[in-house]
């Protein structure tokens, strides 16, 4: 089984009115939840990790994720209010206003000895569970018990708006990175954590921690990735009408982690030794399915037959 731990909120994402007035629609979403979703639909057995609302978007929540098949016995529910994210289109990044204090997800704490990690391949971890303290600290401590035995992958989803103190959380993200197989992040989160610091210094550092993979999605200008014997791999991505940008990085990360895992690549000493053919084509898969995610609105990541594709 994969697993993905951290936030499940609803999303509300922007539409118009009948009228043509600007209005916005309920949407299930949260970075991890998308990357569990997106995960399952491919096809890969997986399961969500993370606090979960009893409260009318709760229920939600939960309906979505088992309408792809996702499995929530290792979610907390608790009837705290579910975290809601009101989203706005910016020259074609989104903008997100967060409405999180007392939440589910914000006070979701890991279930120690609840996890059977020997039979668990993969552990995705990231977003805005990781800005509050106690969520950050949950986190490690599952990341502590899964490390034995299970793939890390990290993907730190930065929320500045949602950050208080800089210099902590960008030291807080360097230490998830540091502990994780696989590092992904766009590159407007790269920005944000390093600045205008070359990208192969950077991924050299991260491989020089430990890390195996490390991928820098760029949009339109397709994703980079550098693998620490493998070396510098670049994909293009594809040409698509883009409804909205909304999910498509949670989308990437949940197709690269379901073609490893089909690859047989994902466990920690396979995924060391891939070729860089297969490293190519894990890259092609995700570029296509985050640029299928694009296509329409809202984190609607697709199913295996939605994607012409051939293993």
């Amino acid at each position: 089984m994969l697993l993905s731990c951290g936030d499940a909120l609803i999303d509300f994402v922007p539409t118009r009115a009948a009228d043509g007035r600007e209005a916005v629609m309920p949407a299930v979403g949260g970075s991890c939840l998308n990357v569990a979703i997106g995960m399952a639909r491919l096809g890969a057995p997986t399961g969500f990790v993370g606090g979960v609302s009893t409260d009318m978007f709760g229920q939600m929540i939960a309906a979505h994720a088992q309408a792809s098949e996702v499995e929530l016995r290792y979610a907390t529910r608790s009837d705290r209010q579910t975290t809601l994210a009101f989203v706005r289109i910016v020259a074609g990044e989104s903008h997100y206003a967060f409405y999180d204090a007392e939440t589910a997800t914000r006070n979701w704490t890991y279930r120690r000895g609840s996890i059977p990690f020997e039979t668990i391949e993969a552990v995705h971890v990231g977003s805005t569970t990781l800005v509050n303290d106690t969520g950050a600290a949950e986190t490690q401590a599952l990341i502590a018990d899964a490390r034995m035995s299970s793939t890390i992958s990290f993907d730190p989803n930065c929320r500045p708006n949602l950050v208080k103190d800089k210099p902590s959380y960008v030291a807080r993200m360097a230490d998830f990175a540091a502990n994780a197989d696989i590092v992904r992040m766009s590159d407007v989160d790269f920005s944000y954590l390093y600045g205008d610091e070359p990208y192969d210094k950077r991924a050299d550092a991260l491989l020089g921690q430990g890390v195996s993979l490390v991928v820098i999605t760029r949009g339109i200008d397709g994703a980079v990735a550098w693998h620490k014997t493998t070396g510098k791999i670049e994909v293009a991505a594809p040409k698509v009408t883009v409804a909205d940008t909304i999910g498509a990085g949670d989308s990437f990360q949940a197709a690269l982690l379901f073609a490893l895992h089909k690859q047989e690549r994902l466990r920690r000493q396979p995924l060391g030794e891939i070729g860089a053919d297969e490293l190519r084509r894990a890259l092609s898969f995700a570029a296509n399915c985050a640029g299928f995610t694009c296509t329409r609105p809202g984190a609607d990541p697709p199913r295996l037959s939605e994607i012409n594709w051939r293993w």
